[in-house]
């Protein structure tokens, strides 16, 4: 078994949960326009989800002030419209009613700015299967993923090997592997395979599906 049940079970959201790329990228296009800096590629947007956006515009934009300017421009159009522009991806809603049958706690760790995450968790069916939601703060305070789950242990006020995270990306998994956390790496998400096993993933899922039998093996 990968876990002791019941166990706390952390999810990523973009990539894991949701297919957020049209909201992100389309967020990430409108603040470089409005700084009238040329847009990268789709294809080179698609790699910004996951990583904080400060660790992604600064290498564009070089200037702290002009990336705090960026951060804000994203943050006004992602709460105004990118956050509804997403998908569930199948399976998803049937592998965490399992879960949490099967007498797990479950809560969203996320670089995703916290109040966006919750306006998105809100108006999802299965929203209502979280105990607890963890995401970035406006100022940067929390903004990287082993932060974030540093934040997430402090408030169940919970020891790593009681929790196991659950994400698309290296981030989720180097994060986890900082706190001497379990972890799961999926691979519906925006991370390869090769990413997740390069950062160290104990296991891997192909299908939110195999996630319940995964945790029960």
């Amino acid at each position: 078994m990968i876990v002791s049940a019941p166990a706390t079970l952390f999810f990523d959201l973009d990539g894991t949960l949701i297919d957020s790329a049209p909201g992100i990228t389309r967020s990430v296009s409108y603040a470089l326009e409005q700084l009238g800096h040329p847009v990268p590629s789709q294809a080179e947007l698609r790699g910004w989800i996951g990583p904080a956006l400060r660790t992604s515009f600064l290498p564009l934009l070089g200037d702290e002030a002009r990336v705090e300017r960026a951060v804000a421009l994203y943050l006004d159009r992602y709460g105004r419209e990118g956050w509804s522009e997403h998908s569930v991806y199948d399976g998803v809603a049937e592998m965490l009613d399992a879960v949490h049958a099967a007498g797990h706690r479950l809560a969203i760790v996320t670089a995703k700015n916290e109040d966006n995450a919750r306006k998105i968790l809100g108006a999802l069916p299965f929203g209502d299967r979280f105990d607890d939601i963890v995401g970035s703060t406006r100022d940067g305070r929390l903004t990287h993923k082993v932060e974030l789950i540093g934040e997430a242990l402090r408030r169940f006020e919970l020891p790593a090997e009681r929790c196991l995270m659950i994400g698309d990306r290296r981030m989720d998994i180097e994060g986890a592997r900082e706190h001497g956390m379990r972890n799961i790496g999926v691979l519906w998400g925006f991370g390869s395979e090769d990413e997740l096993r390069d950062a160290g993933a104990q296991h891997l899922a192909t299908a939110p599906a195999q996630l319940p039998a995964l945790l029960a093996a």
